[in-house]
């Protein structure tokens, strides 16, 4: 889906592109933070086994040349000043020797090294997290390779090199093998004290030091786009390319969370609630990660699924919506909030658990599975999508306890991510937070790294300065004092179906 801009009246363009874990989205911007023009595309996630999770790195390849053609007919690309990508975490890219690709990446959110985490946490936990500032877990890539290495040791046998998504992909641009400090960050090899890769770690599954990438910095120019990245994706050769960074750095970033006590909570693929600090603040049930900002970290307490819950129930009970959006030209969920606005605030009883992935934080828990709970004659398919939504921000407000348990304090809340789109969501997220809530104007990833690579050629002075230039928001949505009050009585009945449910849920994955 595009957006045409037709208004040219620009010096010049930067130009971001997002790989998301379920799409790619790209954004043109001019040096005011004017978006001249974007686009998005989903590509597919297999799912080969229960819980895996794995993509073809060819499909973000094949999205992005599909999504450039279509900008190229309504911006100048002659005037792309650089490029800088980002891209979802964790996720390696095998190459051999000769630059192809190995196996599919496995994602993060897939579930298989459950095991492999368990071991290297009883095993190597202690030294694991003091150097890399994290526990294990299957979204990490340090178990996923003690998989592999188990499972599919010739994977690892033919493996050359290592990339992540967006170096892939950038690979592909500029011929240019590197990965930045904070993507690194995601995958329990990097040191996070010496800021480099960590021998000791690479060395509990035999990894040589030498296929992970040379480090640069996010704001880093890393290369041009060559002759052949140029005839891959229709881009002018020679345009700078900025390394960019994670999607999760990049987004809050963009959404002005730059100082510290600014907390993102994010409706995306996955739910954020990430909280900027002026130091690193490990904690067993977080994930730690720099800032973009030089000298400033974030503390991420993150649910495997939100906006993907509402793609799973538009893909297989959404038909109808589907087909009046194919009539009409409205949004899939746009029509699936108007059905769930006149439900009130609870729906009726009607409580959903989203763990259709397992959960990572606050439970780290694998064996975790989604539920529709209080369903009775009264409740309507519009209850169900209401009690969808709720749900999902009754998850992030449970990552929030953590937040609340290490004290780190919070000054305000900045919703990002295609659920910020949502009016009702937003509504429901500031009642059940039970604050004001921030909403970033026409921010995402994307937008982000188009900031990140004005910073790499000079267009900003700074990071900081990038923001304050660009950055618009929206109204700030109150919170209503009877919603608010109504979802807090029903917050600790969210939390003692999680903890009524978990043990069943353990037999129902033993069977």
């Amino acid at each position: 889906m595009s957006q045409a801009q037709p208004n040219k009246h620009y010096r010049l363009i930067l130009l971001g592109i997002d790989l998301g874990t379920s799409g790619c989205k790209v954004t043109a911007i001019d040096e005011t933070g004017r978006i001249l023009a974007e686009g998005f595309g989903e590509y597919p996630t297999h799912r080969p086994h229960p819980g895996w999770a794995e993509e073809d790195p060819e499909d973000w390849c094949r999205v992005l040349r599909e999504l450039l053609a279509d900008l190229r007919q309504r911006i100048d690309f002659g005037r792309i000043a650089a490029i800088a990508l980002d891209a979802s975490t964790h996720n390696a890219v095998l190459l051999d020797g000769d630059m192809k690709v190995v196996r599919p990446t496995i994602m993060w959110t897939d579930q298989r090294a459950v095991a492999e985490s368990a071991e290297l946490n009883e095993k190597h936990g202690k030294a694991i997290f003091e150097t890399a500032y994290q526990m294990a877990a299957p979204t990490w890539t340090l178990p996923q390779m003690l998989w592999l290495r188990r499972h599919e040791p010739e994977a690892l046998e033919r493996t050359a090199h290592v990339m992540f998504v967006k170096d892939y992909v950038r690979w592909r641009l500029t011929g240019e093998w590197c990965t930045d400090t904070i993507d690194a960050q995601g995958t329990l090899f990097f040191d996070m004290a010496k800021t480099c890769w960590s021998e000791e770690l690479c060395e509990l599954i035999e990894l040589p030091l030498s296929v992970l990438p040379p480090l640069v910095k996010p704001t880093d120019v890393v290369g041009k786009v060559t002759a052949r990245g140029a005839a891959e994706f229709g881009l002018p050769k020679g345009i700078p390319v900025v390394a960019g960074t994670s999607d999760s750095a990049v987004e809050g970033y963009a959404a002005g969370a730059i100082e510290p006590g600014s907390c993102i909570l994010k409706l995306a693929t996955a739910g954020n609630v990430n909280v900027m600090t002026d130091r690193p603040m490990p904690h067993p049930k977080t994930l730690t990660y720099s800032h973009v900002v030089p000298g400033m970290w974030y503390t991420v307490v993150a649910t495997n699924t939100a906006a993907l819950a509402q793609r799973w129930f538009r893909d297989h009970f959404g038909a109808a919506e589907q087909a009046e959006s194919a009539a009409t030209g409205r949004k899939v969920y746009a029509l699936m909030d108007d059905e769930a606005e006149p439900i009130p605030a609870g729906a009726d009883g009607l409580l959903f658990h989203p763990y259709l992935q397992g959960e990572r934080a606050p439970y780290w828990d694998a064996d975790l599975r989604a539920s529709f709970v209080g369903a009775t004659m009264r409740h309507t398919r519009a209850h169900f999508v209401r009690a969808l939504l709720e749900g999902v921000v009754f998850s992030l407000r449970d990552c929030f306890r953590t937040i609340e348990e290490m004290g780190l304090p919070v000054t305000e809340f900045r919703l990002i991510g295609g659920g910020a789109k949502s009016a009702l969501w937003t509504r429901i997220a500031a009642a059940v937070f039970g604050h004001e809530i921030i909403v970033p104007h026409g921010c995402d990833a994307s937008f982000g790294s188009a900031l990140l690579a004005g910073v790499g050629i000079g267009v900003f002075p700074n990071e900081r300065e990038a923001v304050h230039r660009c950055l618009h928001e929206q109204e700030p949505c109150q919170p209503d004092p009877q919603e608010s009050e109504r979802y807090g009585r029903l917050l600790p009945l969210y939390y003692q179906v999680h903890d009524a449910l978990a043990p069943i849920y353990r037999q129902l994955r033993q069977l």
